[in-house]
């Protein structure tokens, strides 16, 4: 078994956190940080077993910036 390597993108939702992989999709929660990593962990893992990733190459993220109106 390999290993490979996935961002996580954490949001706080009142008193939870929120946890997206955007390379495949997946989302869970926590009351913590590592919580909420460790359950999106487990739900990638288990995800991928069902459903295994084709070798799409290297995945790449950057940021971008947007002009908002805030009141």
């Amino acid at each position: 078994m390999t290993s490979k390597t996935f961002t996580a993108i954490i949001t706080k939702e009142d008193d939870l956190y929120v946890a997206e992989c955007p390379e495949v999709g997946t989302v869970s929660q926590g009351y913590s940080i590592e919580e909420a990593l460790a359950n999106l962990k487990e739900a990638t893992e288990v995800y991928l077993e069902e459903f295994p990733l084709p070798d799409a190459g290297q995945t790449f993220m950057t940021t971008f910036e947007v002009a908002v109106n805030v009141p």
